[in-house]
């Protein structure tokens, strides 16, 4: 693992201090550089909570990653450059699945001179930019957040209204990594998994966001969004390479199952 080739992966050439503008910049810089994906997951792929294999993956192969990867990525990232980084358990939809949710998402909580702050670039369509862990609204680009103060030792983002999860839940402790790990498992192999059952790739963009959910594609801006159907397992290779950045050949042989999901939400087009 090398912090240079990290940093050259998110086409970061600046100087990196332990400080909040180094901090924006490298958490933006890897939101645009790398696009959020569980297609091993899809591909029958093994998927761990190792940092380690978060760099082979997304560094050396050049491949994406969904959060266990992304944020045990940046947060080692992080570290390297100095900062005082904890990696934390969150819990998306918790708020309708209640406590079992927790763990099936990794935050990192980033301690500056001014207070604790938030890194993740694990949640697909989440703010692009860091925040402080503050009650109110949360800069994030182009779309509209809010991270509210739960008054339990609960803190509560919520989502844009566009986006895919509605929230997530998380605490200001320490994750157990145990946890961590089982709940990574579980959300790769059982088969009521959300990610075992769709094909997701996402990336964000300066003015927006790019979303790939089976086989539609679709350009979300502040003004709206446009949708495209994925004609065949050729367009859709070609529609990782030419808007993801991902070669990845392989993914033409989950093309039946994308198009048996489809039919079986929405019919035949």
């Amino acid at each position: 693992m090398n912090l240079a080739a990290y940093l050259d992966r998110i086409g970061h050439g600046g100087p990196v201090r332990p400080d909040l503008a180094t901090l924006r910049a490298v958490h933006r810089a890897h939101h645009l550089a790398i696009p959020y994906e569980n297609l091993d997951v899809q591909l029958g792929r093994p998927v761990t909570t190792d940092p380690a294999a978060a760099f082979d993956k997304i560094v050396t192969r050049r491949r994406g990653g969904w959060c266990y990867e992304m944020n045990g990525l940046l947060g080692w990232a992080l570290g390297e450059i100095g900062f005082r980084v904890t990696r934390m358990a969150g819990g998306v939809m918790r708020e309708a699945r209640g406590d079992e949710a927790v763990g099936n998402h990794l935050i990192l909580r980033v301690d500056l001179d001014d207070g604790p702050w938030l890194a993740d670039v694990g949640f697909g369509d989440g703010p692009i930019e860091p925040y402080p862990i503050v009650d109110g609204p949360v800069a994030g680009g182009a779309f509209a957040y809010r991270l509210e103060d739960q008054r339990d030792g609960w803190w509560r983002l919520h989502n844009h209204p566009a986006g895919g999860a509605p929230s997530f839940d998380f605490r200001i402790a320490p994750a157990d990594e145990a946890a961590l790990a089982e709940r990574c498992h579980w959300l790769q192999t059982d088969p009521t998994s959300g990610f075992v059952q769709n094909a997701v790739v996402q990336r964000h963009r300066p003015d927006g966001l790019l979303m790939m959910r089976g086989r539609t594609l679709r350009t979300l801006t502040a003004g709206g969004a446009t949708d495209r159907l994925i004609a065949d397992a050729g367009d859709y290779v070609a529609t990782l390479k030419a808007d993801f950045d991902l070669d990845l050949p392989d993914a033409a042989t989950l093309w039946p199952a994308i198009m048996a999901r489809h039919q079986a939400l929405f019919g035949d087009d």
